[in-house]
């Protein structure tokens, strides 16, 4: 995602990773136009992340390495350790040629991703009662001149975990689709076909994404682009607004309405409740899972149909 202001969410597009600069550990950018991806004790410096254009590789000095977060500023480049307390400022990665050791104030140490400024960095800042913040100031080492500054929302929703804060909390439950009740006094054989919804509301999520633009690069749908975060957004833990469970096995398509065929006795006096496994944010439902279950209670299964997400 490139936006030129988070804040009025402008020019905001969408990019494909070229397969080389995918996977890295660590994303950063300096002034000169190379974006760098740090991967282990190496990086790869690069003019452009979707066509790994005029691609180096170099071994990441030792004294740099397993940094939490990483960023440019100006002409130098911060790695800061968030367990010491400090940044280190040099110009280069690969060789120690300017090394400064800084102490990150209390407020500039609660960032979750770093990214620098040609003469300031920011952060942003973990969801509080004010919502998605990035933090904005020019100097790690002291607290002066730190304002915050909003999210949009168009940027909040292709974040990890954002969907919980826009949409709400991830939530996995079993929803009541029909109950049979036999109100004779003789048994009753019921045979007919039931109607179920299955797949994904690709129409109610798209939404989201009618203020991007995706660029060329990006070889799949709107669509299907909302539903890997959708997927992505389920399988994290419920701290971060998930469901922790993993739902690529099921039917991603758009919801469709499938016929099913049911057979069975139904006693005197007794009810039967089908129930459906659904997955969604907040009060929507957004994927329709196959799984379906015949009960005789009135309270929802308690079993979890869909495989726990690997940590």
């Amino acid at each position: 995602m490139q936006t030129s202001d988070l804040n009025k969410c402008s020019d905001l597009t969408i990019f494909s990773l070229h397969p080389s600069c995918q996977n890295g550990d660590h994303y950063l950018a300096d002034m000169e136009g190379y974006f760098y991806i740090i991967k282990a004790k190496s990086f790869r410096r690069v003019t452009d992340l979707s066509t790994d254009a005029n691609a180096v590789v170099q071994d990441l000095d030792p004294d740099f390495q397993h940094g939490d977060h990483y960023l440019g500023i100006n002409k130098f480049f911060a790695v800061i350790f968030k367990r010491r307390g400090i940044c280190r400022l040099t110009s280069g990665l690969g060789s120690i040629s300017t090394d400064v050791k800084i102490n990150l104030n209390p407020k500039s140490s609660i960032g979750l991703y770093y990214w620098g400024l040609s003469e300031c960095c920011c952060f942003l800042k973990p969801v509080s009662d004010w919502g998605v913040e990035y933090c904005k100031g020019a100097d790690l080492e002291k607290d002066d001149g730190l304002v915050d500054y909003s999210v949009h929302p168009d940027v909040v929703n292709f974040l990890p975990g954002g969907l919980s804060i826009t949409r709400g909390p991830a939530f996995g439950r079993w929803e009541n689709i029909k109950t049979i009740t036999n109100d004779s006094d003789t048994p009753v054989t019921w045979q007919r076909k039931i109607i179920k919804k299955i797949g994904y509301n690709k129409e109610k999520m798209t939404q989201m994404t009618h203020n991007w633009k995706i660029s060329p690069s990006v070889l799949i749908y709107s669509g299907d682009l909302t539903g890997l975060i959708a997927k992505w957004q389920f399988s994290f833990s419920a701290e971060y607004g998930g469901a922790q469970v993993c739902a690529t096995k099921e039917t991603w398509n758009d919801a469709t309405d499938v016929e099913e065929l049911l057979s069975f006795e139904l006693k005197p006096h007794r009810s039967l409740y089908l129930w459906q496994y659904r997955l969604g944010l907040g009060d929507e439902p957004v994927l329709f899972c196959r799984d379906l279950i015949i009960s005789n209670e009135s309270n929802p299964p308690t079993e979890v149909p869909l495989p726990p997400a690997e940590p």
